[in-house]
């Protein structure tokens, strides 16, 4: 469940590539460009929002092209260094549509439009598919996926079925293009079955992996 939040038309927007930004999750980010110190300190002077969106490299010939679906976050923490760099926590809060860039300097700024999922139809199904998608984690886990057990342990705190699944998805997911794909896509229980067939995927190399790699060690792979 994305939270409720009254947002602003218009935002400054940071674009970013092979970066894919959740409502919900956290995300340390560190702050040099001379643009974004001059946005940071705007935004912190004022309401502490700004968007991240996943650089689209589709487009050719346009400057930093933003895929259409981004999320906008709120600075939680930041600490300044005295080179004029800064360190902060951003809190994801709730999708958006880019509806156009409005400038450009001294950094981007876009029009937005929050949008709302549409969540599975009753609370049986919404518990079903997080419990489904929970036992992929833990497959993918024991076969030794990139699942910490740290994350293991928090996701089991989060009771909402969609808050579940976008911090499972922004911390599991390392293909970019399939982390947007799940940004955009609205309606929950089609989110849920998109990710499950890509965690369906990953646990069928890591079979496939460990047939190939039979009894050898990662250092010896090679020679197999």
């Amino acid at each position: 469940m994305e939270m409720e939040i009254t947002l602003p038309s218009e935002v400054p927007v940071m674009t970013l590539p092979n970066l894919v930004f959740f409502p919900q999750a956290f995300l340390p980010l560190h702050i040099f460009e001379p643009r974004y110190r001059e946005m940071l300190r705007d935004v912190l002077a004022s309401n502490r929002l700004f968007a991240v969106a996943c650089l689209d490299s589709r487009p050719v010939g346009k400057f930093e092209p933003l895929h259409r679906v981004a999320t906008i976050g709120m600075v939680r923490t930041c600490q300044k260094a005295e080179n004029g760099t800064s360190n902060l926590l951003l809190q994801g809060l709730v999708r958006i549509e880019c509806q156009s860039i409005l400038d450009e300097q001294p950094y981007r700024r876009i029009r937005v439009r929050a949008l709302s999922s549409h969540p599975a139809p009753d609370l049986a199904q919404a518990a079903k598919l997080r419990t489904g998608l929970a036992q992929l984690i833990a497959i993918k886990q024991r076969l030794g996926g990139e699942v910490s057990r740290e994350l293991i342990q928090f996701l089991k705190t989060i009771d909402d079925p969609e808050a579940f699944l976008d911090l499972a998805a922004f911390n599991l997911c390392h293909d970019s293009q399939v982390k947007q794909s799940l940004l955009e896509t609205l309606d929950v229980p089609t989110r849920f079955d998109l990710f499950s067939r890509q965690l369906r995927n990953d646990i069928a190399e890591l079979k496939l992996r460990q047939k190939l790699q039979g009894k050898l060690s990662d250092g010896d792979i090679g020679v197999n």
